[in-house]
């Protein structure tokens, strides 16, 4: 089988304090720093730096609805390059209802110019396969398109990196339909690492994935008996079997998020060799754009 290359998230806490994040993951592992506003820019560039000194690609969050202003957001910029040594950033839009300042949007984030004036190789953005409460397909698709526009001027190699979810087929009408609406970026599919299944029910509630909250519903009866171990690999399983059938697809990688521990994520992925593979390929993570 060829697996897929994984990225993986952790919160500015965990990768300023945790004793267990040396060594959780291979070399060059794109490790994502989470920013839900509670930790100040000075702690998320030293966040990313002990994540880079440990030797992965730290990828600190933006979120653009928390940005006051330009000068704001290159002061990020400047604190997570400079001092936490990040090469690449995912830009988030944020909450709607909790715009702080002058940006809206991701695109007002690109706009900015601020991107390649501060050499940032590496872009994510988000990706929405099961759609959002908060803005209809449509808009989700002329988004899109204007952020691929946007990725054809710079000199940044962009990614989609999605929500996470628990319907593969979903995933993957999703990836399949991007190049026909010319879309060419990779893509960066989200799924919950192993957990309880009332911690997925909670997490799909807060982060508005209603149809993976239908989803998990409708197969509790299966799930149930894995309720404190759930795999992932009910999801994970048929999008490689899709990508091995399918190489030109745009599943490029996995993006874990650790709603059961992070060390309970890197264990299975570590287990079921992905990571192994990974790290025979150094860094493949980083080869998936």
């Amino acid at each position: 089988m060829q697996y897929l290359p994984a990225s993986i998230e952790i919160s500015p806490s965990q990768a300023l304090t945790s004793e267990t994040l040396p060594g959780a993951f291979p070399l060059g592992t794109r490790v994502y720093i989470t920013d839900v506003g509670t930790h100040s820019t000075q702690d998320m560039a030293l966040a990313t730096k002990r994540t880079t000194d440990l030797g992965y690609h730290a990828v600190p969050h933006v979120a653009a609805r928390r940005l006051q202003n330009r000068a704001d957001f290159s002061e990020k910029l400047k604190a997570y390059t400079q001092t936490g040594g990040a090469t690449d950033i995912l830009i988030i839009g944020g909450s709607p209802d909790k715009q702080v300042g002058d940006i809206s949007s991701t695109m007002d984030v690109l706009e900015t110019g601020l991107i390649d004036e501060n050499n940032i190789a590496h872009v994510g953005i988000a990706g929405h396969p099961e759609g959002s409460p908060d803005f209809s397909d449509l808009v989700a698709k002329q988004s899109l398109s204007a952020k691929q526009a946007f990725a054809n001027t710079s000199d940044a190699e962009f990614r989609i990196v999605t929500q996470f979810g628990f319907d593969a087929a979903g995933f993957i009408r999703w990836a399949d339909g991007l190049p026909m609406n010319g879309i060419d970026l990779p893509g960066h599919l989200g799924v919950a690492g192993p957990a309880k299944l009332t911690t997925l029910i909670k997490f799909a509630a807060m982060c508005g994935v209603g149809n993976s909250m239908q989803f998990l519903r409708k197969n509790v009866g299966k799930l149930t008996a894995l309720a404190t171990t759930h795999s992932p690999e009910g999801v994970v399983g048929p999008l490689e079997q899709h990508v091995q059938e399918n190489p030109d697809s745009s599943i490029k990688c996995l993006h874990v998020f650790p709603f059961g521990g992070m060390m309970k994520s890197a264990e299975w992925l570590h287990n079921r060799g992905s990571w192994v593979q990974q790290t025979a390929a150094a860094s493949g993570s980083i080869s998936a754009s």
